[in-house]
C-alpha cells in the first residue's frame, strides 16, 4: 500500500526517538480534483456494492451520478469489464445524455489494475432523440 512521504517521515522520525521534528513536517492531505466539474456522466466497474459505493464515496458522487453503476449491477450483475459497457448504454437510453457531454469511465481488474477512460458524446442519447421526434410528430 502506497503510504504520503509525510506519513513515511513521520513514521521514520518517532522510531528512531526524533518525535520532536514530526511537529515540523506538515501532514498533506492528497489532492482529490472535482471530477464532477468536467464530466457530465460516470461508469463505474461493477465490480460489486462496495466498489461502486467507494468510489462514489471518493469520488463525492450523488445517488444520480451512481444510478448507471447500481442498475448495471441489479440488472446483470458482476459481468467483469464489460459491465461499463452495460453502464453506457443506460447512460444513452435512460439519461439524457446530450451531445458535448463527457462520460467517465472506470474499470477495474484483478491486483492493481485499473484503466480510465473519457469519452464525448456525438449525439444526443436516445431519450432525447425520441422526444424531440415525438414533439415533431404532434406539431
Amino acid at each position: 500500500v502506497a503510504r504520503p512521504v509525510s506519513k513515511m517521515l513521520r513514521s521514520f522520525f518517532e522510531k528512531n526517538g526524533m518525535s520532536s521534528i514530526t511537529a515540523m513536517i506538515p501532514v498533506v492531505k492528497p489532492y482529490i480534483p472535482d471530477f464532477k466539474r468536467g464530466i457530465d456522466h460516470f461508469c463505474i466497474h461493477a465490480g460489486g456494492r462496495a466498489v461502486v459505493d467507494g468510489v462514489g464515496q471518493n469520488l463525492k458522487l450523488n445517488d444520480n451520478q451512481l444510478e448507471p453503476s447500481r442498475h448495471t449491477l441489479y440488472h446483470y450483475g458482476n459481468t467483469s469489464s464489460s459491465s461499463i459497457w452495460y453502464e453506457l448504454d443506460h447512460i444513452r437510453k435512460s439519461m439524457n445524455q446530450r451531445r458535448g457531454h463527457r462520460v467517465l469511465q472506470l474499470a477495474f481488474g484483478s491486483g492493481f489494475k485499473c484503466n480510465s477512460a473519457v469519452w464525448l458524446c456525438l449525439q444526443d442519447g436516445e431519450n432525447i432523440r425520441g422526444a424531440r421526434q415525438r414533439k415533431q410528430k404532434s406539431a
